[in-house]
């Protein structure tokens, strides 16, 4: 059976022959006035498409048809059809064959650097592609296209300081900003210079990122580690205590580092008096709290055991493998390791589940991502609150 694409391919051809056939009838007349006849190659090339040989119809098309003003546009239509179906090797020789015109004005020939860039990107071939868009960004019509598709292949190749001139230059054309993502790029060289212990470099480059731009959690984020690295455990603190008071969805990368410094300087009644403050101003932290206790194996600390606990004690799901009103009920040691034994398990099935969740397109992910894999925008990544039971529960129902 012909598949869908091929009767739009089919379509195609059907169009260029009413084409053919009204230009011979309405149009310029021999001196008999008799109709052009449909021409037979459109029939031998729809033939073609209707057995599915596409490659032959292929051939067909690129040899019958000339690239002229009045059929160039249907050679667009098809190397565009052929680039959403995939098939950009086919899309490729179809704008190559365009660009290959001597006499290809220059528009239509930006046309066809354009499609062909995006041909290129594709079948991934990246340098290509950026080879194409550099030399559409210096003043065609596609200049904005070009750019942002540069910004796209240098955030791939992880050339920061090529995305960040892509994107200013964009911004000042008044293009879609990129305030954010250039934003990031900052972050992106700050974290790599911090990695060599470039610190200075690091904090220029942090500064950057938030002067005059969106200011990204993430800002605050890398110069608390940039601090940390570099000894600077007071302002390291500052500016993790900064983020957690904002109440912000970092509170789970945050709180991890705060008790390994408070830990190291024998400081964790500060830290607890911190938390007490911000759970009580703000008591859904609690659940929170409680859940990158649980992943990063927090304990010993008893304003975050006092989340934990209650947590435990109050997820329904819980229920189905624990007897909670027990836990509740119990007394000295017994109660302590019932919970123990409990949190343990929790602590497994956590590290087993995905972490953080984009909210644009649901890619899931162990670690905080801050440019999602999947639908490549940025900072779109949150935390679970609660742990992932859905596995645990359809295994136990299927052995039921």
């Amino acid at each position: 059976m012909p598949t869908e694409s091929t009767f739009l391919l089919a379509g195609l051809f059907l169009l260029l022959a009413a084409a053919g056939w009204a230009m011979g009838r309405f149009g310029e007349r021999d001196e008999s006035d008799t109709p052009a006849p449909l021409n037979i190659d459109y029939l031998k090339g729809l033939n073609f498409l209707l057995n599915e040989q596409t490659d032959q119809a292929l051939e067909h098309f690129l040899e019958m048809v000339r690239v002229d003003d009045k059929t160039i546009e249907t050679h667009f239509a098809l190397g565009s059809l052929f680039r959403r179906r995939g098939e950009v090797d086919r899309a490729i020789r179809i704008h190559q064959n365009i660009i290959a015109r001597p006499d290809l004005a220059a528009e239509q020939r930006d046309q066809a650097l354009y499609s062909l860039a995006k041909d290129y990107l594709g079948a991934g071939l990246l340098d290509r592609a950026e080879k194409l868009c550099v030399r559409l960004a210096q003043g065609s019509r596609y200049q904005v296209q070009a750019l942002e598709a540069l910004c796209g292949i240098y955030e791939q190749e992880k050339d920061w300081e090529k995305a960040i001139d892509a994107g200013q230059r964009l911004e000042v054309l008044g293009g879609k900003s990129l305030a954010l993502q250039i934003a990031h790029y900052y972050c992106e060289l700050a974290e790599a210079a911090a990695l060599k212990s470039d610190f200075a470099a690091a904090r220029r480059f942090v500064k950057k990122a938030q002067a005059g731009r969106p200011r990204t959690m993430r800002g605050a984020l890398t110069r608390a580690h940039i601090a940390r690295d570099s000894d600077d455990n007071k302002t390291a603190l500052k500016l993790y205590h900064r983020i957690i008071d904002d109440n912000t969805y970092l509170i789970a990368e945050a709180l991890p580092e705060m008790v390994t410094i408070y830990e190291r300087e024998n400081k964790i009644p500060e830290l607890e008096s911190a938390l007490n403050t911000l759970i009580s101003e703000h008591p859904e932290t609690s659940s929170l709290v409680a859940y990158t206790a649980i992943v990063n194996d927090l304990g010993g600390i008893p304003v975050i055991d006092r989340c934990v606990e209650q947590y435990m004690l109050s997820e329904p799901t819980l229920g189905e493998f624990v007897e909670l009103q027990q836990l509740s009920a119990g007394e000295g040691g017994s109660h302590e390791s019932a919970l123990a034994k409990v949190r343990s398990a929790l602590s497994k099935l956590a590290s087993a589940t995905p972490r953080y969740q984009c909210q644009e397109c649901g890619f899931s992910s162990q670690r905080l991502l801050w440019q999602c894999p999947s639908c490549r925008n940025w900072e779109t990544q949150r935390p679970a609150s609660r742990v992932q039971f859905d596995t645990v529960l359809q295994h136990s129902i299927t052995n039921r």
